[in-house]
């Protein structure tokens, strides 16, 4: 990966991996998968957000690869993943089924923690067979099932047409995002990231999401703009912890505090006051911690009964 891609220094720089595979999906696009730490840990599979990569999860990946194995992939079209000509949460429930296929065992239990398109990506493949043989818990980070366009802060405007028209305009702009100037950063931390974000924070969002190319970021706006996983959120039977920073206007709690009240199985919701959009970036110790517990409630668990 360029180091244009991502910061290339301090705690957000991505780790190198252990190795790199490519797995092919359903319709034969390809993605880039990174596989963290050792093979015989328990595993953990990083779902990342509309515009991002694999470099998001930098923070996690540091940290958890310790004592876990981390797959992280590059979602169609995003970080070192090749442009794909279908854009739909059926492809994205088809591609992280592959990577789960092609990375684990016949049988092996994992914790999935899915961003933003991310989780939405997690929705989408709750009923698919390999997901439900594989997840036995999902952390659900600063995401939403439905109604994005409509529920977003973005625009500071009282809800209503107007406010949704111009949304629709700024999500789903053609425009390219340019160099990571200055300007190009107060931007993005207003949209996406808390008032209290650290700069080397920001300056770490701001590498990424300026990598993704401007027609794979247009074509994935036309499909958030549509999203309805209502029915995904019913079918994720799986325990289920959402985060949620107070101050996110792309996926404002709303949509988290939706999600409780129709998951089967929600676990607990965590909303982190005056954070952003980017909760792994923004709080990275908590998410990771999350991770943990999942892992060591439900994967552990799970391994040590099978064993007896």
């Amino acid at each position: 990966m360029s180091r244009l891609m991502h910061v290339s220094s301090g705690p957000y720089a991505p780790p190198v991996p252990a190795r790199e595979l490519t797995v092919t999906s359903a319709d034969g696009s390809r993605l880039h998968v990174e596989v963290h730490g050792r093979e015989d840990a328990p595993a953990v599979v990083l779902s990342h957000g509309w515009t991002c990569s694999t470099a998001f999860w930098a923070a996690q990946v540091r940290d958890l690869a310790v004592d876990h194995r981390v797959i992280a992939y590059d979602q169609r079209g995003h970080g070192r993943s090749p442009v794909a000509v279908a854009h739909s949460t059926d492809a994205l429930a088809d591609d992280l089924e592959a990577v789960l296929e092609e990375t684990l065992a016949p049988g092996e239990k994992v914790v999935i923690a899915g961003h933003s398109m991310g989780g939405m990506t997690v929705l989408a493949a709750a009923q698919r067979a390999r997901f439900r043989e594989h997840v036995v818990a999902v952390l659900l980070c600063s995401t939403g099932s439905s109604r994005l366009v409509d529920e977003s802060l973005v625009v500071p405007l009282r809800a209503g047409r107007a406010r949704t028209w111009l949304t629709r305009k700024v999500l789903g702009t053609r425009a390219p995002l340019g160099p990571v100037t200055p300007a190009a950063r107060r931007i993005l931390k207003y949209g996406t990231m808390g008032p209290g974000s650290a700069p080397h924070m920001v300056e770490a969002c701001a590498r990424i999401v300026h990598a993704c190319p401007r027609a794979v970021r247009y074509a994935w706006s036309r499909v958030l703009d549509t999203l309805d996983l209502d029915h995904g959120v019913r079918e994720l039977a799986v325990p289920t912890a959402v985060v949620v920073g107070t101050a996110d206007r792309m996926t404002p709690p709303v949509h988290a505090r939706a999600l409780v009240a129709a998951l089967p199985n929600c676990i607990g919701i965590t909303e982190l006051a005056g954070l952003g959009h980017m909760t792994p970036v923004e709080a990275p110790e908590l998410v990771s911690a999350k991770i943990r517990e999942l892992v060591a409630s439900y994967v552990e668990f799970d391994q040590v009964e099978e064993g007896a």
